[in-house]
């Protein structure tokens, strides 16, 4: 029980994809069309650009990032500007979750040395909203996009042509919310010096990701593009495959399981088909609330076929409470870990800010739509 508790409080996402996917089995029992269920180009793909992102990481490219345009910073509001943002745009490429594990721990050891403790809740709560919505830009920015654009088959232009107005009212709101933080004059106590650590990796890593980045719009095969990754990576360095997080993969499939028994549940196909066709985008939103907005997109996938509706509701839908989006946890728990910690003062904050981003969202959702 002890073990199980502690499995929940480190995965809760993945704890819960289990129990759903093993009571969904008593209502439809396992057989060789669970096979069926599993997108496997998407996890895949998933596991080519974390593999990637973490190569990147061990090379000291987003250090040499970071410190480029730290170096900029002479007020706690510009400091502030640039590690948001560091995040909206950071997260188009190396996804949501990759960006916060990236940026947020930097984020409260720069905000240390600086003596900008204060706003480290203001900043990591944007962090964590610029995350999310960043992240919808493009489709490798986050495991529900990469999912619904595999899933539907859907081309890059019709995917930007949907999440562009998005993604630049996105921007305009998180930009805004950074000038709630107070402008003061901050000097730089310590000096921060990062280098590249093998440029010659970098440079490989940098192609596995182009090739990766091709696989996405499928100009180049997915299988051949993991299996190229995992060639080279087994034969560079073995770490980086401890760096890549397999439980997520696995999260995935548990609700590739889930999903794929809901849909050949009669009552429940009813009435998520009644709830979806009544209005997709807002029942992905809602979903997202309380199951997270990935397993939200793999789960209704099955029961329409109007994609845009789904991709702009799983993607907004990652705001509002902690758990509507997985990276929202991963910040929430770098944050609940440092010593003096205010975590009522955090969820406060963490709630004003993404219902605010939500309703405004939602608000532009049917203007436009």
């Amino acid at each position: 029980m002890y073990r199980f508790i502690s499995l929940l409080k480190k995965e809760p996402v993945l704890v819960v994809s289990a129990i759903c996917a093993v009571i969904s089995m008593f209502f439809y029992a396992p057989s060789a069309e669970y096979i069926g269920y599993i997108n496997f180009r998407v996890l895949c793909l998933l596991f080519s650009l974390m593999a990637v992102v973490a190569g990147f990481t061990k090379c000291g490219l987003f250090d040499i990032l970071a410190q480029k345009v730290i170096k900029k910073c002479h007020s706690s509001l510009s400091l502030g500007i640039i590690l948001v943002m560091l995040t909206f745009f950071c997260s188009m490429f190396i996804t949501n979750d990759v960006s916060l594990i990236t940026f947020v721990p930097f984020t409260i050891l720069l905000l240390g040395m600086t003596g900008q403790r204060k706003n480290m809740i203001l900043i990591i709560v944007l962090q964590t909203v610029a995350a999310n919505l960043g992240s919808m830009a493009i489709p490798i920015g986050n495991p529900q996009n990469l999912y619904l654009f595999s899933e539907y088959n859907i081309s890059g232009g019709d995917f930007f042509s949907v999440m562009t107005v998005y993604t630049v009212i996105s921007l305009i709101l998180v930009l805004g919310g950074c000038f709630l933080i107070k402008r003061e004059k901050i000097d730089m106590p310590v000096k921060i010096d990062a280098e590249i650590n093998s440029r010659r990796d970098l440079a490989v890593y940098a192609v596995l990701f182009a090739i990766s980045f091709l696989a996405v719009f499928r100009v180049v095969s997915y299988v051949i593009t993991t299996a190229v990754t995992f060639i080279v990576i087994l034969i560079m360095d073995r770490e980086i495959f401890k760096k890549v997080d397999f439980l997520l993969l696995l999260t995935f499939v548990f609700f590739f399981i889930f999903s794929g028994n809901l849909g050949n549940i009669d009552s429940v196909s009813g009435l998520l088909s009644e709830a979806i066709n009544k209005n997709t985008m807002l029942t992905s939103v809602i979903a997202s609330q309380f199951i997270s907005n990935v397993p939200a997109a793999v789960l209704l996938s099955g029961f329409t076929g109007d994609w845009k509706s789904l991709l702009i509701g799983t993607n907004i839908g990652g705001l509002g409470t902690p758990i509507a989006s997985m990276a929202s946890l991963i910040s929430l728990k770098l944050y609940m870990n440092e010593k003096d910690a205010e975590n009522k003062k955090y969820m406060i904050v963490f709630l004003a800010v993404n219902i605010i981003c939500l309703a405004v969202l939602l608000a532009a959702e049917f203007i436009i739509g």
